[in-house]
């Protein structure tokens, strides 16, 4: 993150590699393999829940009934059990008080598949607590029992030396930073100093206005209200993106930050690069319950990810698809690795609309994929019936180029080149099916007889076309070669096409 590619590409689906959703699905596996050093403000959530059926006679407030209580990790604590349900193995260290509730805390955070816990118990601290209190889905009211002071200069050299102790193993550092003490005097700098000593990257989950205590981080994950504190801009301001980057840069620019994410709310995320690249995904919730720890799970979802050294996008898509499920929730939660899994499947199955383009936006893309360096390849047909031979093209076709962009000749196109009857499906339709596909890029339907402006707009590196085709033959072949890019034909399959699976139907 600390050294990604420029890009000027300014939308979640350009700019960054990013990965197929399937692909995404199986990188999720290689969690399991990473341990992850989580710091920070540790503490007891308790979720009370009732039902408020009349007003009190001692003053105009709701009585609540209580029906049900529940108690979990927070702050750092539901960092770790975030990564603990993503499968990845956790170190949390921090501090609790000597007491009953750290001595819960302790016991909820030691059940956690893959957490060790390295926490100092302090006799003259108390474990800091949030109650939170809800009548039916509403939340009603929260109560904070905690300390906020730095720790005493003994406490934290004691800290200090656990934290050099674990880095050694550690694929990731996380500081979890609440504003409760533990990152504060210097403690957050101290570590972002020993991890990038140790190559490790650090994710900081920010508090207040003082960024200087996160110099040197690998990436800082804001809200959107924790922005405009740190740049000093009202949040209104910050609604615009172009503000929103501005003030993000120089952050980067001012505190040596690798990146940084801005979580929008229902806005989506904003990821703005220490080197200019600029990626936005748009947010994932479909009806929000409780926004209670979405930071935590996207703080621990982008720490698993870079530890396994995923791109900056494709571990901020996996991130909001995470924060879009928590969220949906009531109370803390964290996501589990099926769960994300099974919402990358989900999502495949509705991401081929935003491939099926204008030959504006495609023109748009290819130029931000050519920045990074990737080879652009193009091939056309109509594609009436999608069949094997279909299907071996495209592949033999992205297997020659990084991005394979493909031509759809629309209905008119398809009726004047076939006669009548044909197509037997639309080109939305068409445009549908070849989109849900993992080896094309983009679709743009043309209503020209040939592709011959596509081709002179996008000037792909590659033209494809099948063996039954010569070079002579291929249309825009000599536009592509003019430039140094190439023809490729592709072998073909033999016993299928649309045209005899039709015949065939019909007797």
């Amino acid at each position: 993150v600390a050294r990604s590619k420029s890009s000027s590409a300014s939308s979640g689906n350009s700019g960054d590699r990013m990965t197929d959703q399937s692909d995404l699905a199986a990188a999720l596996a290689g969690f399991r393999d990473i341990e992850v050093l989580c710091l920070g403000d540790v503490m007891l959530d308790r979720f009370v829940y009732g039902e408020a059926e009349r007003i009190s006679p001692e003053a105009p407030i709701p009585v609540v009934r209580i029906t049900r209580e529940a108690a979990m990790p927070g702050g750092a604590g539901n960092v770790a059990a975030n990564l603990s349900s993503l499968g990845a193995r956790v170190t949390l260290a921090g501090v609790i008080g000597a007491d009953p509730a750290g001595e819960e805390l302790l016991a909820r955070i030691g059940a956690l598949a893959g957490v060790r816990p390295a926490l100092l118990s302090l006799a003259h601290r108390a474990t800091t607590i949030k109650t939170r209190y809800f009548a039916g889905s509403q939340q009603m009211l929260r109560a904070d029992r905690e300390e906020t002071g730095a720790l005493d200069s003994e406490s934290a050299d004691r800290l200090r030396a656990d934290i050099r102790t674990q880095l050694g193993r550690a694929d990731a550092v996380i500081l979890s930073d609440y504003g409760k003490g533990v990152l504060a005097d210097g403690m957050a700098v101290d570590v972002i100093g020993m991890a990038r000593q140790a190559g490790t990257p650090v994710i900081v989950d920010p508090k207040g206005d003082d960024y200087a205590r996160y110099r040197g981080a690998s990436l800082v994950t804001p809200n959107l209200r924790e922005l405009a504190a740190a740049s000093g801009q009202p949040p209104s301001t910050l609604g615009e993106t172009g503000a929103l980057v501005a003030a993000a840069g120089e952050l980067c620019r001012a505190h040596d930050l690798g990146a940084v994410l801005v979580t929008r709310s229902a806005d989506g995320m904003t990821l703005v690069t220490h080197s200019g690249e600029i990626l936005h995904r748009p947010a994932e919730a479909r009806e929000v319950f409780d926004v209670s720890g979405a930071g935590d799970t996207v703080a621990a979802v982008m720490g698993a990810a870079l530890a396994r050294r995923m791109t900056p996008g494709d571990a901020m898509a996996l991130a909001n698809l995470a924060a879009g499920i928590v969220v949906g929730r009531r109370g803390t939660a964290s996501v589990a690795h099926d769960e994300l899994v099974a919402a990358l499947h989900a999502a495949t199955l509705m991401t081929g609309a935003g491939k099926v383009v204008s030959i504006e936006e495609a023109a748009r893309r290819v130029a931000a994929w050519r920045q990074e360096g990737l080879s652009v390849g193009f091939t056309n047909g109509c594609f009436d019936l999608l069949h094997p031979g279909h299907v071996s093209l495209l592949a033999q076709a992205r297997g020659a180029c990084d991005r394979l962009v493909v031509g759809l000749n629309s209905d008119a196109s398809v009726t004047r080149l076939k006669g009548r009857g044909r197509p037997v499906q639309s080109e939305a339709a068409r445009a549908a099916v070849l989109a849900s596909l993992a080896n094309v890029d983009l679709v743009v339907i043309f209503g020209a007889d040939t592709p011959i402006e596509l081709i002179a707009t996008l000037k792909p590196d590659v033209l494809v076309k099948g063996a039954d085709y010569s070079r002579a033959e291929v249309v825009g072949a000599d536009i592509v070669e003019s430039y140094g890019g190439r023809v490729f034909l592709a072998r073909l399959e033999d016993g299928f096409s649309t045209t005899a699976t039709i015949a065939r139907m019909a007797e």
